[in-house]
């Protein structure tokens, strides 16, 4: 039985409060240069100064126990680290927009964007079909960013959490 998604593929409207358009666009274009973004299939849904969240769906190259059919668990903490890393860009650029960095010079600062440091407690297998990833900021700073994250199945069944520290200056 395979767990491959076949649902055609669509384009998502991305909720992207407090972006313009130009923003929006570097932002995205941004997550979508990382192909191992495109090997998980994830998908962002939003984008704001206060939470980002992006989707994922099982897919049988991202099984961990093959016998119970289950996500590896690297497949969650990469889904994590890159949800929370998103929230850490966004929170830098907004920093960097609040104190009058031109926009030219923004993505240079941001391109140092980094994990520094990350843990994730499971708490319980990673059964689903499809799964959200939202992580909110708790500080930034000059230099570094620290985000919470949270990984739920489509059931809204809590799989796993995070913390993650980003360099982002």
């Amino acid at each position: 039985m395979s767990t491959e998604n076949t649902v055609d593929e669509k384009t998502t409207e991305v909720d992207t409060q407090g972006f313009n358009p130009s923003e929006y666009n570097i932002a995205i274009n941004f997550l979508e240069q990382i192909p191992f973004n495109k090997v998980l299939g994830l998908k962002p849904t939003k984008l704001s100064q206060d939470y980002c969240e992006f989707t994922m769906n099982m897919k049988d190259d991202l099984i961990g126990n093959f016998l119970q059919g289950i996500l590896h668990g690297g497949a969650i903490s990469t889904a994590l680290d890159v949800t929370g890393g998103a929230m850490a860009m966004v929170a830098a650029w907004q920093r960097l927009k609040d104190q009058k960095v031109p926009s030219s010079e923004r993505p240079k600062t941001l391109s140092k964007l980094g994990t520094i440091d990350m843990r994730v407690d499971f708490l319980q297998p990673g059964k689903g079909k499809e799964f959200t990833i939202g992580a909110t900021l708790l500080r930034i700073g000059n230099k570094v960013a620290v985000t919470r994250m949270e990984f739920k199945n489509e059931k809204g069944d809590l799989i796993a959490v995070g913390t993650g520290t980003y360099l982002c200056g």
